[in-house]
């Protein structure tokens, strides 16, 4: 059950970066966890961030508090998946 959950969070995840950045499905099907995210994608700017995160928060029903951000998060595909792995179990 809980390889369950982590599978929805991992399939959440890659549709926001579809949706929240326009980016391909094949591209975004093709991130692992090394896939670096931040400074390497274009459409993910400083501007894209709030809102990648605020779409991340309402469709895994999690909240990301202030102090939680730091930019590590989203240097990769793999960090960013942890980070919300992690959420979802609290």
């Amino acid at each position: 059950m809980a390889s369950e959950a982590a599978d929805t969070v991992e399939e959440t995840l890659r549709a926001v970066l579809v949706d929240v950045l326009g980016l391909g499905e094949a591209q975004v099907a093709d991130f692992d966890a090394d896939t670096e995210l931040f400074g390497a994608i274009p459409e993910l700017d400083s501007m894209a961030v709030a809102g990648l995160l605020t779409e991340i928060e309402d469709r895994l029903d999690i909240w990301i508090e202030d102090d939680e951000f730091e930019t590590e998060m989203l240097e990769t595909f793999g960090n960013l998946l942890a980070f919300a792995r992690q959420k979802t179990r609290r």
